[in-house]
């Protein structure tokens, strides 16, 4: 009788240890599932959120091909005509409207930022004109600003100083009755405050603008400058304009004209 006490023992004891441990079994592998799954979840939820990084490179991207509805020739619209009295267009000109040709160009600015620009020239530059701006954009080559010289009451001197860059401003050349080449709008102005106007009268130093005496000195390098390696001056002249830079008898590093 004790004997088979005991045997019934033995095997209540091993049932209960075989099912503890299937509890346990079942108890971890639930653990790892959920483990695992939670895992996958996450990865998954990594996988499908979009990168919405803009690459460095994209920031600007100044191709004509994206941007070629902003560069266009047109006559001379009427607000802008009305913005040129007395000022680029005074009351003395002797250049008809109908010559002109209003100029709507993108360009990169100082900042690295695309920035619309205005010019007017005369109306057998224009093509070229819109062909070098273009140029110039697509290379990402910097000009600070390109305004119509009405922003600064066709005041040279305030348009250079601020390093604007511009075309058409009519006048004749001093003491004579003779029209300038800006004045005939055959004429074009880049990065003028760091490309200044440099001439020599009664024995004294003229630079125009007259705060742009740190770049007279053309041996120094500094960032802006036109010289014979500038893409601005390959361009300009390789469309048939004549440089400043190259004058004997002054110097006008901003000034492009045919």
């Amino acid at each position: 009788m004790e004997k088979h006490i005991n045997i019934i023992i033995t095997a209540v004891a091993s049932l209960l240890i075989v099912t503890l441990a299937g509890r346990e079994f079942i108890k971890n592998h639930k653990k790892e599932s959920n483990d695992k799954s939670s895992t996958n979840v996450s990865e998954n939820t990594c996988e499908d959120i979009p990168d919405t990084s803009t690459p460095e490179a994209d920031i600007l991207n100044p191709t004509y091909e994206n941007n070629k509805e902003q560069f266009y020739i047109s006559e001379i619209p009427d607000d802008i005509f009305e913005k040129m009295q007395g000022k680029s267009y005074k009351a003395d000109c002797t250049l008809p409207r109908e010559n002109l040709r209003y100029i709507h160009v993108l360009h990169v600015g100082f900042d690295n930022q695309v920035h619309e620009g205005e010019l007017v020239v005369n109306k057998d530059i224009a093509d070229d004109v819109l062909e070098i701006f273009k140029e110039l954009y697509e290379s990402g080559y910097q000009i600070e600003k390109v305004r119509l010289v009405d922003e600064y009451d066709a005041d040279d001197e305030a348009s250079m100083s601020d390093n604007n860059s511009s075309a058409f401003n009519f006048r004749f050349i001093s003491h004579t009755t003779k029209i300038s080449k800006h004045g005939m709008g055959m004429a074009v102005d880049i990065n003028t405050l760091y490309n200044p106007y440099v001439k020599t009268v009664d024995g004294e130093l003229s630079i125009e603008p007259a705060n742009a005496a740190d770049y007279v000195d053309r041996s120094k390098d500094f960032s802006h400058k036109i010289d014979h390696d500038d893409l601005c001056y390959k361009l300009f002249t390789e469309h048939g304009f004549e440089w400043g830079g190259d004058w004997t008898h002054s110097k006008d590093y901003q000034h492009f004209e045919k």
